[in-house]
Parts: C-alpha cells; structure tokens; sequence
C-alpha cells in the first residue's frame, strides 16, 4: 500500500507561506542553483554576545547542569547564553505558574504541542512563521520535512512551537521474544495470531509455572492497546483509515471484536498473567529477566536494556526483535506508528529579544547545528574518517553519553541525525531498529489542531467514550461480560456520543486541508 497522507492541502498552504516569505526578505537571488537540502551557513557568533531566558525540563536520567559542555558548544557557534530555569515539579504545574505571573522566559519548553496551541491561542506565545523571512535554515527544513512542519501548525494555522526531527526514533515499539528459547526448543516465530496462540500453549507446556505473554499494560495502557489493535487493522479510539480515507471508531469494528475474543482466549487458558492489565513496570521486567514470559511488546531500546543486564549471568539471554504478528491470515503486519516528537520550545511574546531568539532558533536547522545537537564537538566528543563520524572510545553508551555531555537534552536540539544514537548501540539493537522500519504503517496518524470548542468535546465526551471502552475491554477479556453482547455494547458506547467525536476530527482535519484556499 503506498503512502497517502490526507494533508496535502496544508502542504501547499505551508509553501504559500515560506514562499511569500522568500518573496518578503528582499534577498537576491544567487546565480549558483543550490541542492534542495542545502542549508544556510550557521550565523557567525554575535560580538558582544546574547543571554536568553529559558524554562527548560529537567530528566530525572540525566538532570540540567549549567557545566554541560553542550552549552559551551552553542555559544560558540551563535554567541548565545541561555540563563535556564527548571521546573521544581512537574513542568505544566511551572508552566501554569509562570502564564499566571505575566513574567515569562524568552524561550519555553512544552512537552505537548496542545500546551503551546492553547497558550499560543490566548496570546502568550509568538507565531514562529511571522519570523520565516529571518529564518532561512528553518525555511528549507519545513520545505525538506513538510509533515513534520505542518504537524506543529495550531487550529488557525500559526506555529507556536519550532518543529523537530528524527529524536522520535526513541519511542518506536516492537514486539520482542527469547530467541534463545525459541531455538532451544525448536519453536518458529509466530507471523499471525493464531500462530501466537500456538506457540503460547507450546511454551506453557514446556514451562508450567510460566505466563508466556506479558507486557506492561497497567503502566502505559494506551501505548499496548495501540499496539493490539494496529495488529488487527482496526483503532483504539477514532483513527484514520488511509485506505478509506475517513475517520472511523476502532473498538466498535469487527476486527477489533476478533482482537478481543484472541485475548480472552489467550486469558482463559493461563497464556498471560491474570494480573496482565495492572502490570507496572517493576513487575513486567521481573517476568522477563526470571524465565516467566517469552514474549513481549515494549520500546525497542528494551533489547539492549534486557540483554546487557541478563547476560552477565547467563550468556545465552537472548531478548530480539519480533516481527509484529498479524491478527488475520493474509493482514499486513505493522507495528503502530509512535516514532514522533511533540515536545519542543516556544518563544514568549512579550520578549525584547526576538529577532536574536529567531537567528539562534535557526543555527539548530542548519547542517552544522544538527552536528553539534547530535554528535557534539569535532575532536571532543567525536571524531570523522572518511566521511563517517563516530563517538571517541569513552563514550559507549547512548544514556551516559547524554548526562556527561548535555546532548540531546531539553533545549539542545530540534533535528538530529539519530546515527548519532544507533552508533551506540549493540548490534542486536542495531539489526532491531533496521527491521522494525520493515513494518512501519503508510503514515502516521494525523494529528490536527483543534479549537478551544473542540478540546472540549474531546475532554468531555472522549473521556467518557474511552473510560467505557477501557472498562468493556476488561470485562470481555476477563471473561465478566460475554462477547455475546457484543452489539449490545456498540450501542451502549455509541450513545455515549462516538459519532460527535469522528465528527470533531473531520472538522478539524477539513479545516486544515481548507487552509490552502484561505493562503490564496
């Protein structure tokens, strides 16, 4: 199935903008022709030199320091010192605050771009493509990644928040097994579910005391139902068929129906934890590093965090990539679409420092700047032969490497290269990341902006429609409510308003493909 993307109005409303830009900026126009991904020379460091203010997050995994050489790095490439601040507590509880004084920080991180469409909608954050004209690295970025542009635009078409690429790669989910297990005992590797539910009963014979399966569920449920019903074709809530091209209402399809029936089955017969929908972490990585579970579902990061662990003690630990099984004969294997960011920074409106804040903002799209966001310094942190970069001997791991160096940490960055990461990574997780692309669906899920109206309907009547099918899905698998009640439930969670719902996000999605029109 080929890629189809239902925003190909926003893409030309968005080459509207940057070429009215291009006109606006008065530059004349070079005899030499440039290659379409050819970015702008950095700007040269300013003399007297620049200090921002920034609220920036704080990882617990590797927490600010003012001593990161990152920081270093930047100002001697803009010329600029970010004066950071980080939030006590959770960063929308600062964010609040700090909107609530009317003193806010130049630049702002936000982890969601739902944060800045609303602070940007009540006037508190500047509209980044005002700014294009003075931004000439950003602009061929939004021409060379016109998705990822057009993903941070808000309901009424401004950017509130200067868009990213390639760190999404972090959040990529997989399906993992023992391979090591599975070749002890001669077991292929299931490619649909009713192979699965083979291969389960297989390993339950082999292992009595064990639960096969075993993931997460209580911990990020979300994330694995996402994961389930992109195996069987279907949505955990409203999504958008491509092949279709309509909004529909995954837990009310046929196929989500079958999804659900297969784990009941995989329930009732001791396949997977009794407990499995309240697993929190702690618990799910004690099943898969004690011989309990075989199979699993999780980020795909999980292949080195297991395997290096597992294997000081026993050697032949072997956590893999899994091909992701399909729930029908003849399905299309995939695994859901998560490699995206949606955090990034903002700038404030009532800033004294915009134009620097702009000309800083654009080094982080040039090519230069995402070496130095990615990689670090030449010499420093890595060095380059023919052609190839890789970091010095002391850096060996992806999560060390960010608390020595800053790199990649709130902030730092808006595009990256991630060979960057994957040249850390054990060949295992390497080979992982090569094939889970394998199975990537034709496009991520659109993502469009929504009004202040619309927000309520999804805060209100979404959250009753998700609560009811959180808690039917429970009940089915448990076995509490018999799937012979089916339509009785569709009816049920209809007339909790589902078609209101596909309606707000057809809305919204014609409302953004109508933007072209109103650009003319």
């Amino acid at each position: 199935m080929g890629k189809k993307w239902p925003y190909k109005g926003l893409i030309a409303a968005l080459l509207v903008v940057l070429a009215i830009a291009g006109c606006s900026s008065g530059a004349e126009k070079s005899s030499e022709a440039k290659m379409p991904n050819e970015t702008e020379a950095a700007p040269k460091p300013q003399s007297e030199g620049v200090t921002l203010t920034a609220l920036l997050d704080n990882n617990a995994t590797f927490p600010y320091s003012k001593d990161w050489p990152i920081w270093k790095w930047i100002k001697e490439k803009t010329g600029v010192t970010l004066n950071v601040q980080t939030p006590s507590g959770k960063l929308s509880d600062t964010l609040n605050l700090v909107m609530a004084s009317g003193n806010l920080p130049d630049l702002m991180y936000m982890s969601s771009r739902r944060d800045s469409n609303k602070y940007g909608d009540q006037g508190a954050l500047e509209n980044i493509l005002d700014h294009v004209d003075q931004m000439p690295n950003l602009k061929k970025w939004m021409e060379q990644y016109p998705e990822e542009a057009k993903a941070a635009l808000s309901a009424d078409g401004k950017m509130y928040m200067f868009p990213n690429q390639g760190f999404g790669e972090t959040n990529r989910m997989i399906w993992l097994y023992r391979e090591d297990i599975f070749k002890k005992h001669g077991l292929a590797v299931p490619t649909t579910y009713e192979e699965l539910h083979q291969v389960l009963k297989k390993l339950k014979e082999l292992y009595p005391d064990s639960y096969p399966l075993s993931m997460r569920f209580g911990q990020i449920p979300d994330e694995m139902m996402a994961n389930l019903t992109t195996n069987f074709g279907s949505g955990t809530d409203v999504y958008y068929n491509f092949d279709e091209k309509k909004w529909k209402f995954g837990p009310t399809e046929d196929h989500y129906k079958t999804m659900v029936g297969m784990w009941h089955t995989f329930y009732k017969e001791g396949l997977i934890p009794p407990d499995f929908l309240s697993i929190q972490t702690k618990q799910w990585q004690d099943v898969m590093s004690t011989g309990q579970s075989f199979i699993t579902i999780d980020y795909i990061s999980r292949v080195d965090f297991f395997n290096n662990a597992m294997r000081k003690d026993n050697p032949e630990y072997s956590l893999q990539f899994m091909a992701p099984p399909a729930g029908l004969a003849g399905m299309k294997p995939e695994n859901p679409y998560f490699h995206y960011l949606e955090g990034g920074l903002t700038v404030a409106s009532t800033s004294k420092h915009k134009d620097d804040i702009m000309k800083y903002m654009d080094f982080f799209y040039s090519e230069e700047g995402r070496t130095l966001s990615s990689w670090g310094k030449d010499g420093e942190t890595y060095t380059e032969e023919n052609g190839q970069k890789k970091f010095k001997p002391e850096f060996t791991d992806v999560t060390e490497m960010r608390k020595e160096t800053g790199l990649q940490t709130s902030g730092t960055y808006t595009w990256i290269d991630y060979n960057a990461h994957l040249s850390l990574f054990s060949p295992d997780l390497k080979k992982a990341y090569e094939e889970a692309a394998k199975y990537d669906p034709p496009a991520m899920q659109p993502k469009p902006a929504f009004t202040d109206a619309e927000n309520e309907v999804l805060s209100v009547t979404g959250q009753a429609v998700k609560k009811y099918r959180e808690e039917s899905f429970s009940k089915f698998v448990l076995g509490t409510r018999s799937l012979g009640e089916w339509n009785k439930y569709v009816e049920e969670i209809n007339g909790l308003g589902v078609q209101k719902l596909i309606d707000t996000y057809d809305a919204a999605l014609k409302r953004v493909e109508q933007a072209k029109l109103e650009t003319k």
